[in-house]
């Protein structure tokens, strides 16, 4: 199945938080989206792998993905291996999708780094002809390349090069990061038992509404997500870039 929009990310999750109002507002504009989470994120310190498969199920339907895959690569040691490569090439090469977007290159998470570096380097192998890889049927794959790979901003700030106007996504976003209640507390939701991390505390949901209000200010909008680009955008002139 084409894609139009493919986010490739290190965890189960990631995608929601890092730009998951673009995927719904996509979505709604009848764009077609997915994910591909490369790791099942089983060294999370709550919930489980399963649990977090359905998570992802669920908030894939908030989200309005069409697609979402797992390539099940070691959560916290996967590396830019052949085999790692070659997993994420056949997923290119499945969806071949028109734009990725991924991890940042730096985060507070090493494997967000790591992430985005092996996603990078995938987009240029997937178009290589005597690169060979087949679907799950045996079929032989034909090379793609995406026209052009974004890299988001999740926990570490970092100046965007564009930002994308989500104000009238921001609350569906926060319900799929709510879909995640293994890992992310709500205090509307009672008494919580789990192990305490960065990310499950009354005050994340409270930075995840400051940062989108805080790239929002570059639109003047009440909320945005912002990406960056390693190559310069494409514009017919500077009056593209008024909104």
């Amino acid at each position: 199945m084409k894609l139009d929009l493919l986010g490739i990310v290190a965890h189960p999750d990631d995608a929601e938080l890092a730009f998951g109002g673009t995927l719904i507002k996509l979505s709604d504009m009848g764009k077609r989206c997915g994910v591909v989470d490369l790791t099942r994120g089983e060294l999370g310190s709550r919930g489980t792998p399963a649990l977090r498969a359905q998570e992802a199920d669920a908030a894939s339907r908030v989200l309005g993905l069409l697609k979402r895959e797992n390539l099940g690569l070691a959560d916290g040691f996967f590396e830019e291996t052949p085999e790692s490569l070659q997993a994420v090439v056949r997923a290119l090469r499945t969806y071949q999708p028109d734009v990725v977007l991924t991890n940042a290159a730096e985060d507070r998470h090493p494997d967000h780094g790591r992430a985005c570096k092996l996603v990078q380097r995938a987009c240029f192998l997937s178009g290589l002809v005597k690169i060979e890889t087949v679907d799950t049927l045996g079929n032989p794959q034909q090379p793609w390349r995406p026209r052009q790979v974004f890299y988001s901003i999740q926990d570490k700030w970092l100046t965007p090069h564009f930002v994308v106007d989500i104000s009238a996504q921001f609350e569906r976003k926060l319900q799929a990061i709510r879909c995640y209640s293994s890992q992310f507390w709500d205090p509307d939701a009672g008494q919580d038992n789990g192990p305490q991390t960065p990310i499950s505390t009354a005050e994340f949901w409270e930075a995840q509404k400051s940062r989108a209000k805080e790239t929002g200010h570059f639109l003047r909008t009440q909320f945005a997500e912002g990406f960056l680009s390693s190559n310069p955008l494409p514009a017919q002139s500077p009056l593209d870039f008024l909104g």
